[in-house]
């Protein structure tokens, strides 16, 4: 190298470090004394997010346990962020809606994740926190989807569709007058819950029923954090770009041909509410997608780690099968053949082993973080002062992997946990505070589709260890890595496949499987707000 080009270097580097520096003096935020305490980055203003691309979700886990603080502060570029670890803080902050406020952030990252008009997001932000009432797009949204999906006939009427096409693909499991088949699980599962999912809410032109447009779909969830970050998105994330713009020319098709009129009233009410504040049909349909990732990313991990941990704790295996046992009818053709009959609201009442393992599950797997903007400086508790403008977040995984609330063994898997009359091993023997499960978010971002979640993942459990035999082909079962879940995730996905052999059980071939589902008014409580 020559020493023109050295003197470059140097003045380059020279350069770089200092325009570093002055950024950290100019944009590092000051901190109030009340405010939270502060939690230094290693390296100032990016040593935070160095953290968060090295550990993930885990990040939050790490400075928590350093700090032993209910809360604390965290800057990061452009922005001061306040970290919550407690059930307690969680609930306080969940009582002050309108000053500690979830609405005006999704609204700005569903215009970036939907690919809206300019148009679309000034609809979208009138009213955004309902300051002035409950009226608006984003206030009458929320409303018509808790509507919809409320324990009620309507919410019926989704499982029965979603029960009936889970119960399809678990008779085309296995090859016709088979017994044997080889599956990815995690692929299986993603196909035949995309496909339920889809048409319970979308009805019969439900246009995931073109392969091109699935595949389109998760194409762009693939792509989503590229996508948020908006550096030349049609360059970082073209595929996803792409993917986007076919689910969206779909959803358009379907709105203008009249489908929807036949779909769930979940959809129904989107469209409604849309259309009613003023929204082209174009937008409609591109803030459905933004929908579709609400309904489809999270379910089949779910029902992906809840089958590994089943399968893979055979004593657990056959508990949940004995108690579904007891809860099944069975009679006869008129050939003789025996119909076996499961009512899947008998399972989310009757069946404490499973639901507990269930909860248990997302314990270990969930690590959505609920988020809000601070709308006015606010004294949380009368000793956090919390400033306008800053964000809040409250990583459940936090929450989840603290052995004060759990017990000492927070970091084992114990299907039993939540079941009545469980002692944690906590210091006190006290259970935990209900709202220590975070796997559903909570207070008024609760998330309103969490019923139709639970009982299908419940259903697909329940039909899959009642039908079949399940082994891994590699020999022994190990829970992949984690590493790459999207940011769009609040269950943890999977790296890898795992290989299955899937292998109908003795005494259970040549009959016929029949799922029914009565009412949605018995719930499983599956998080405080429904105790």
């Amino acid at each position: 190298m020559d020493g023109v080009s050295q003197a470059m270097l140097l003045v380059a580097l020279a350069v770089g470090v200092g325009t570093y520096l002055m950024l950290v003096r100019i944009l590092g935020a000051k901190q109030d004394p009340q405010e939270p305490p502060l939690i230094p980055a290693t390296i100032p203003y990016i040593g935070h997010v160095i953290g968060f691309m090295r550990s993930k979700s885990n990040y939050y886990v790490q400075l928590s346990h350093q700090s032993v603080l209910p809360i604390f502060t965290m800057t990061m570029p452009g922005t001061k962020m306040y970290v919550v670890t407690t059930p307690e803080l969680i609930q306080a902050i969940q009582k002050q809606p309108k000053e500690l406020a979830f609405p005006p952030i999704e609204a700005k990252f569903a215009s970036k994740v939907c690919g809206s008009s300019a148009e679309a997001h000034k609809i979208m932000m009138t009213n955004v926190n309902g300051d002035e009432g409950d009226w608006g797009l984003s206030m009458e949204t929320y409303a018509a989807m808790r509507a919809a999906l409320a324990p009620g006939p309507d919410l019926d009427n989704m499982n029965r569709v979603m029960i009936q096409n889970i119960a399809a693909a678990l008779d085309h499991l296995t090859a016709a007058g088979g017994k044997h088949a080889k599956i990815g699980l995690a692929k299986w599962l993603r196909s035949s819950v995309t496909a339920a999912t889809t048409n319970s809410v979308y009805g019969p032109q439900n246009p995931f029923k073109q392969q091109a447009v699935e595949d389109g779909f998760w194409d762009f969830e693939n792509d989503l954090v590229a996508i948020l970050i908006g550096v030349l998105p049609s360059i970082t994330a073209r595929k996803g770009v792409a993917g986007r713009a076919k689910v969206t020319q779909a959803f358009e098709r379907y709105f203008r041909t009249g489908g929807h009129k036949e779909s769930s009233i979940l959809m129904q009410n989107r469209y409604e509410t849309g259309a009613k504040n003023g929204l082209s049909i174009e937008d409609i349909a591109r803030f459905e997608v933004g929908g579709a990732i609400a309904i489809l990313v999270n379910t089949a991990p779910a029902a992906f780690w809840t089958l590994l941990y089943v399968y893979s704790h055979p004593g657990i295996l056959e508990d949940i099968r004995n108690e579904v046992s007891s809860i099944m009818t069975t009679t006869v053709d008129e050939t003789g053949n025996p119909i076996w009959n499961l009512d899947i609201t008998n399972v989310k009442t009757k069946c404490p082993v499973l639901t507990s393992t269930f909860q248990e599950v997302l314990r270990h797997r969930s690590m959505g973080t609920s988020i809000r903007q601070v709308m006015q400086d606010t004294l949380l508790k009368d000793q956090w002062l919390l400033k306008k403008g800053c964000m809040i977040q409250m990583p459940s995984r936090v929450i989840h992997k603290d052995s004060s609330i759990w017990g000492s063994d927070v970091d084992e898997f114990n299907p039993r946990r939540f079941m009545k009359g469980e002692v944690p091993k906590t210091e006190n023997g006290k259970p935990p505070n209900p709202a220590a499960f975070r796997a559903f978010g909570g207070g008024t971002t609760l998330c309103p589709g969490r019923h139709f979640a639970t009982t299908e993942i419940l259903a697909v459990v329940t039909m899959f260890v009642m039908r079949y035999n399940m082994e891994p082909t590699a020999g022994a079962w190990s829970l992949p890595k984690t590493d790459n879940t999207n940011v769009a995730a609040v269950v943890m996905e999977p790296d890898s496949d795992v290989e299955v052999e899937v292998s109908t059980r003795e005494g259970f071939e040549g009959g016929q499987w029949t799922f029914s589902l009565r009412n949605s008014g018995m719930i499983f409580a599956v998080v405080a707000e429904d105790i």
